[in-house]
């Protein structure tokens, strides 16, 4: 890039940064396209360079992250892991926006994720279920997973469940620190683990037949 290109990139960058601390702190529909100029320390006019509205500004934030997001679980649904592990790579890739780029998740949760408009975002929302249904689909086929399980229920409510501990970390329901982060991945891989093992499915049909003798 040259430096004029490299230049305009990093004043961009200096924008949406400050765009993330203003609605992370102020909300969007309170924050003025004012507010993030003198949070970026630029004149008010230089953000109509870069970006039409305030709009923009938030969908751009929307779309670096969630790009990211799908980057990181595509490396995961990619990787040689076995399935449990590949499993524990979506937790992990699921929280790592919390714990890097918090104010980011508490923009995308409240303004994107919670809004009036979320309908017209269902099909980018909800893509992180197919990659994890389709783990639990080859390793059902792979016979590490018991194969009485519907994968597309399974994946909702482990989807279901990371999602709402995220929801409760932005909203303060739950304490979001690095140390409840790991012990929320641990607890989810490690129940999921227990539940989805061949072995627990023969244990539940040993159980089935008892109860039915």
């Amino acid at each position: 890039m040259s430096e004029r290109a490299t230049a305009a990139e990093e004043k961009r960058r200096v924008i949406l940064d400050a765009a993330v601390r203003v609605f992370a702190r102020k909300g969007f529909h309170a924050s003025r396209v004012g507010d993030i100029a003198e949070e970026a320390g630029v004149a008010h006019g230089l953000l109509y360079h870069y970006f039409s509205s305030k709009d923009e500004v938030l969908e751009t934030i929307f779309r670096e992250h969630w790009t990211a997001l799908l980057e990181r679980i595509h490396a995961v649904e990619s990787s040689d892991e076995p399935p449990v592990e590949q499993l524990r790579g979506i937790v992990r890739a699921l929280f790592h926006g919390w714990l890097h780029e918090p104010d980011v998740v508490r923009v995308v949760i409240r303004e994107i994720a919670r809004s009036a408009e979320v309908s017209q975002r269902v099909g980018e929302l909800v893509r992180p279920i197919g990659a994890i249904r389709r783990i639990f689909e080859r390793g059902m086929a792979g016979g590490e997973f018991r194969r009485d399980l519907d994968a597309d229920t399974a994946a909702v409510i482990v989807y279901g469940a990371i999602d709402e501990l995220i929801t409760g970390w932005v909203l303060g329901r739950l304490p979001g620190d690095e140390d409840h982060v790991a012990s929320a991945e641990h607890h989810i891989v490690e129940v999921l683990a227990a539940g989805l093992s061949a072995s627990a499915e023969e244990g539940g049909k040993a159980r089935h037949a008892d109860v039915s003798a």
